[in-house]
């Protein structure tokens, strides 16, 4: 089901991304999802549209209950206006446009009077080709907004309707709903992102650079999971797919056995329950323990530890190379699940004979045995 916010919660999550807040945090204080936050920014670019504030002169829905019950009593025009301090015209035009004194309702009329309200009003480049052209032409040679309007302010000193401001500029950009200016445009800006970040913007909160709570550094993992001396130790990571598929991919440190797990999605929620299924199945000997990047998806992490026993490890922040075993592992897994392919028509019957086939290749790291040999070794394996 589609989820509806409240002009409230709307106005909440325009200002904790003006405060730098990323997708998944804001997600994650008002249960919802990084990509329905996404879509909630995307329209005006990231910028908080001004509320709108209905004229004094405009009618309201209780005037408009007051017009609905002078009609129904069958009082004239002018006797309404009197009562509500209005001219006859206005009461007048409200009617007429509003299907008549017999077929007359308040909320429609009021509903109606929103909806016209809300038309765009014309923007400054729409209403001056020629500005809008020298704005077209400087973008297209990488000027910033700022430069522009700077070269303008010197150029036409005495032009006033050849202003304009670097922030009306960046607002035409971002905005969607606006056409003077297209939204691919943002390619020529120093940072084109897709949507507006405020000066206090970092990444925090988005996949990659999240600073989960109370995570335990890779700096403080024992020196036997670095030099690979003992069974049991994994990295993770998810691979995606398009339409929003994921999978889980582990691979255990020493033998560089393989296992993938169909996600119902990549929220935490749904990556701690295939985690968790997964490491009960396994001995205990290969449960010891889990380092991940810090991405959102393990913000579960205390409860995995807490239903496993096995303890977490998070990578610095940009740091793939300190799980270097598990990208290697994901590029091979590529080679069976392209980039831009949907993985959710992918069983997990399917993905344990992709595995199977990785578990089953000689590995020159392991003096060509193979991930299998080298885990069956050590123990047998249940799950």
């Amino acid at each position: 089901m589609k989820r509806i916010f409240t002009a409230e919660e709307k106005e909440w999550i325009f200002d904790a991304w003006k405060k730098g807040i990323g997708f998944s945090e804001i997600a994650n204080a008002i249960d919802s999802k990084p990509g329905t936050i996404f879509t909630v920014l995307r329209d005006t670019g990231g910028i908080k549209p001004i509320p709108r504030k209905p004229s004094p002169q405009h009618l309201t829905l209780a005037e408009r209950e007051e017009i609905r019950a002078g009609l129904s009593a069958k009082q004239s025009i002018r006797a309404i206006a009197r009562s509500l301090k209005r001219n006859p015209s206005t009461i007048s035009r409200e009617i007429q446009r509003n299907r008549g004194r017999r077929y007359y309702k308040a909320v429609d009329a009021n509903n109606r009077a929103k909806r016209m309200a809300r038309r765009p009003k014309p923007y400054l480049l729409e209403q001056n080709p020629r500005l809008k052209k020298l704005v077209l032409e400087k973008l297209e040679l990488n000027w910033s907004p700022e430069q522009i309007s700077g070269w303008l302010r010197k150029t036409y000193q005495a032009d006033e309707s050849m202003k304009i401001s670097a922030e009306t500029i960046y607002k035409t950009l971002y905005f969607r709903v606006r056409s003077a200016l297209h939204h691919k445009l943002v390619k020529h800006l120093r940072r084109s992102h897709s949507l507006r970040h405020s000066k206090q913007h970092s990444r925090k909160g988005e996949r990659g650079t999240i600073n989960i709570v109370n995570g335990t550094s890779i700096r403080e993992r024992p020196q036997e999971i670095q030099e690979r001396c003992v069974l049991g130790h994994w990295e993770g990571d998810l691979v995606s797919g398009s339409n929003n598929t994921h999978i889980a991919t582990l691979v255990d440190r020493k033998s560089r056995y393989t296992i993938i797990l169909k996600l119902k999605g990549k929220d935490a929620a749904s990556v701690n329950q295939a985690l968790v299924a997964k490491f009960k199945k396994l001995p205990k000997e290969l449960c010891q323990s889990l380092t991940w990047d810090r991405g959102m998806e393990l913000a579960k992490h205390a409860e995995f530890t807490e239903k496993t026993g096995v303890p977490v490890f998070f990578c610095d922040p940009q740091s793939p190379w300190q799980r270097g075993t598990n990208e290697n592992t994901n590029s091979l897994i590529r080679q069976y699940f392209p980039k831009r392919t949907c993985l959710a028509q992918h069983t997990q019957r399917k993905l344990n004979q992709v595995a199977n086939e990785l578990n089953s290749r000689p590995r020159k790291t392991l003096n060509f045995a193979t991930p299998k040999q080298v885990i069956k070794q050590g123990v047998a394996l249940t799950g």
